[in-house]
């Protein structure tokens, strides 16, 4: 049986490439009193650019004019996942400057994980050397922002005081690089924050998060879960590997990307004009210039670092933060928008008071 195919009924892959996804409302929450004590990011060194992939076949113009990307890094084969984690765990507890025993829970958004038994965030938690709950989160590219509204929730609850919120994916190890048109896309990265305590004007102003099954079958991986589990079967060489229908996956981005971020904005009644800095998941850089005109959003607001690493998943918008941070294009009390979306298909946006 193929891939998302009913039983009985025959698949035929151009529905899957024209189909238009019709947008789902989000929903809407609205969490205070929640900081962030600390940022971090890793990446591996290993510089892939256009050019060496130019080398084995592919279209480095192509590459360029498609999406906006000039390299992407690779971890190398005895770097995983959480070693990523880890190095950008470390970066952001050292940044907080905050004894690493106060933190109290360990969040990790990856699909991705160094085994799919036990979590990822295990791991990490045991590499750390932290005492606390720790678990992952799997919402492919909006998983980060999935993991930052669990982790604030646990923080203005009360309950917990120091949540570590990190997004990390080695996306090299699931795409086949036989696939021209996938393959370039993807890089591997971690970025970190840390979660605390804030004034009543300090949070998540505002955010949605939500999730539409019925594009499952637009970006997937088949091989690795309980519908089919691992094989050495040659009939289900290459299984294993990311699957994505670029073109209606393009288009639900762009127009997910503009409804979200419409209706965090209303909800927490702020102005395109008074958010200071959007950072919106690096996917594909005509994704976000079509969403920045549409929306009327002035450019120079918007960070962009997709041209140096592609796209790295769950890592993408805490990388992104970490940078614009040490940049210097954060302060206190600035007002910072962040959206994820891709797989599930899923997306959560995020409108935060620094």
């Amino acid at each position: 049986m193929l891939p998302f195919q009913t039983p009985g009924k025959p698949s035929d892959p151009t529905d899957r490439k024209d189909r238009i996804i019709s947008l789902k409302p989000s929903r809407l929450g609205r969490l205070l009193g929640v900081k962030i004590l600390g940022i971090g990011s890793s990446v591996p060194e290993k510089r892939v650019r256009n050019e060496d992939l130019a080398s084995l076949g592919y279209d480095a113009q192509w590459i360029i004019q498609r999406t906006g990307i000039l390299e992407r890094r690779h971890a190398p084969p005895d770097l995983a996942t959480s070693d990523l984690a880890v190095e950008a765990a470390e970066r952001c507890l050292q940044q907080a400057e905050i004894p690493r025993e106060e933190v109290d829970l360990i969040l990790v958004g990856t699909y991705t994980p160094d085994y799919l038994l036990p979590s990822t965030a295990c791991l990490v938690q045991d590499q750390l050397g932290l005492v606390a709950p720790a678990m992952d989160i799997q919402a492919a590219c909006a998983g980060f922002v999935y993991a930052l509204v669990v982790g604030a929730h646990f923080v203005a609850c009360g309950t917990h005081r120091s949540v570590l919120v990190i997004g990390a994916d080695c996306n090299s190890r699931v795409v086949d690089p036989t696939d021209e048109r996938t393959y370039p896309l993807f890089g591997d990265a971690a970025g970190a924050v840390l979660l605390g305590p804030g004034s009543r004007e300090q949070g998540l102003l505002s955010y949605a998060l939500g999730a539409d099954g019925s594009g499952a079958d637009l970006l997937y991986r088949s091989m690795g879960g309980s519908r089919m589990p691992f094989s050495y079967d040659p009939s289900r060489n290459g299984a294993h590997y990311l699957r994505m229908e670029g073109k209606p996956v393009f288009k639900w981005a762009i127009r997910v990307l503009e409804q979200t971020v419409k209706e965090v904005l209303s909800a927490a009644e702020v102005s395109l004009e008074e958010v200071d800095l959007f950072l919106f998941h690096q996917a594909n850089m005509r994704i976000i210039q079509s969403a920045v005109e549409t929306l009327g959003v002035d450019p120079a607001k918007v960070f962009n670092n997709l041209e140096r690493y592609g796209n790295t998943s769950s890592a993408s918008i805490p990388l992104a933060l970490d940078e614009a941070f040490q940049q210097g294009r954060i302060s206190s009390g600035d007002l910072i928008l962040v959206s994820g979306f891709g797989a599930g298909l899923a997306w959560g946006t995020a409108l935060i008071r620094w």
